[in-house]
């Protein structure tokens, strides 16, 4: 049984059956994830000791009832895990190790997922592929001088070369979805307020979620399953009574309507990522899906409200890295605005403090109005436009990035063209709606083309029934091609 390529299911089913065990899954993955740090620099930190002693404990129960009974996970170093260290890719947090587990982390563990480590990430997850960690870029599997996307990079790298079956990832502005793009997996942002943030590092509260990426939609969707419920320690994590996402991953899409916004995807995107997505498009026409065009008038504006609303957020959310309680201390400050000054400078990295002072700046007195505000009043427009286009619409479709992975460097140079990565990703995290980013063809005869799924608010179910059908549709074309 080759475990770099089944499913998590189908691993969780063969340990369950008794035709694999967890300390042979894990041992695979852990040896791979050592014998490929080098070239991919996906894992910041790695506890042999802890998941090898976990999976002798799986194998020993007698009764092996869990959803993910000794399944390997790596989780992105922006979520804690008790015991283990936590960096959220910056040299600020120093050598501090998390005093508790995340509730996702909790309930996956619950489940009889197993630990592997943190994976590397953008800093603070403020980055579109990876450049921005502490730690170096993680690099693509397919085309080591490419990036594999970010902020959740290293997570995307661990499910896409085979380390993991799943992973999480934290999706701000599209950090898990647009990663699952370029490297060919599946990764989706949960409806916001479906999985608790409690243990998530912040950047931006209103916008951060926990997302979790597959080598399939079906893994995907239990991922998710597992993960959500109402949290006590998050008050903004609901029950709603809304179906599981894998409530109807066979369902197909015959009778659904899916609305495509053209005069966004028709210009600016990659050509062969625009043909990729046209043929996907016409994958679930042909089973029966109703595909029609939808305006989203102000989507245009997501960048720059994104932008402003992010790193306003941020700019609260990262004070509390002062030198004062944990992590990195500036040394030789001889006053407490010293200390502060000297401990930022030197922990925080170039990204970092570029979007600080700009949400600092759009806080500040004299342009609150100007800038947070109006980008707080364009975002209700923008949730208006993602609800009146889903009248009588099951999802909206398009690229999940403009265009494939580009080259490490490419873009450093100039944040614009970097942010410009996102414009696919960043509206439905405005409106706090659920997509699901799925593998939609290739690019260049070789690098992955995503295709995004958005729904309503809490039908996330319905988002992972179409997913799951393109999934289906282009498997079946793949086979017959042959």
């Amino acid at each position: 049984m080759d475990t770099r390529t089944i499913s998590a299911i189908g691993l969780r089913d063969a340990i369950r059956g008794g035709r694999m065990t967890a300390e042979r899954a894990v041992g695979d993955a852990l040896a791979r994830t050592s014998g490929t740090h080098e070239r991919l620099n996906a894992f910041i930190t790695v506890d042999w000791d802890r998941a090898m002693a976990r999976a002798r404990v799986l194998d020993k129960q007698a009764v092996k009832t869990g959803a993910l009974h000794g399944v390997p996970i790596a989780i992105k170093d922006t979520i804690s895990v008790k015991g283990m260290r936590l960096t959220a890719g910056s040299r600020v947090l120093g050598n501090y190790h998390a005093p508790f587990d995340a509730t996702a982390v909790e309930r996956l563990e619950a489940a009889g997922a197993i630990v592997l480590g943190k994976t590397n990430c953008d800093e603070f997850a403020m980055g579109s592929s990876t450049e921005h960690s502490a730690f170096g870029p993680s690099r693509h599997p397919i085309d080591f001088k490419r990036t594999p996307g970010g902020s959740s990079g290293g997570s995307a790298v661990a499910v896409a070369a085979g380390l993991t079956p799943i992973a999480l990832g934290s999706d701000t502005g599209g950090s898990v979805r647009q990663p699952a793009a370029l490297c060919g997996i599946v990764g989706a942002r949960p409806t916001y307020g479906r999985v608790s943030r409690y243990g998530l590092v912040a950047f931006a509260s209103s916008l951060d979620q926990i997302g979790p990426f597959g080598r399939t939609v079906a893994d995907a969707a239990l991922v998710q399953d597992v993960m959500e419920g109402p949290d006590g320690l998050d008050a903004t994590c609901v029950s709603t009574g809304a179906a599981p996402c894998s409530f109807a991953l066979d369902a197909g899409v015959r009778g659904l309507r899916i609305g495509v916004p053209r005069h966004l995807v028709d210009s600016g995107v990659d050509p062969a990522v625009l043909t990729a997505f046209d043929e996907s498009l016409r994958v679930l026409a042909d089973q029966g899906a109703a595909i029609d065009t939808v305006e989203l008038p102000y989507s245009e504006h997501a960048i720059p409200v994104y932008y402003l609303v992010a790193t306003a957020e941020a700019s609260s959310n990262l004070a509390r890295y002062d030198g004062v309680r944990y992590g990195l201390r500036g040394a030789g400050a001889d006053t407490l605005a010293d200390m502060y000054a000297r401990t930022r400078n030197a922990g925080f990295g170039s990204e970092v403090k570029r979007r600080l002072m700009l949400g600092t700046y759009a806080l500040s007195a004299g342009y609150y109005d100007a800038y947070y505000l109006k980008a707080q009043q364009v975002r209700a427009l923008i949730r208006a436009d993602f609800d009146r286009a889903l009248e009588g619409r099951q999802a909206l479709a398009v690229p999940t990035s403009p265009t494939p992975a580009f080259r490490l460097g490419e873009r450093l140079a100039n944040p614009l063209q970097m942010y410009l990565s996102d414009v696919f990703t960043v509206g439905p995290s405005l409106a706090g709606l659920p997509s699901v980013s799925v593998p939609a063809g290739v690019a260049e005869g070789r690098l992955p083309v995503g295709l995004q799924l958005t729904g309503r608010a809490w039908d996330d179910a319905t988002v992972y029934q179409i997913a799951a059908a393109l999934e289906r549709g282009r498997s079946s074309a793949a086979a017959t091609s042959r």
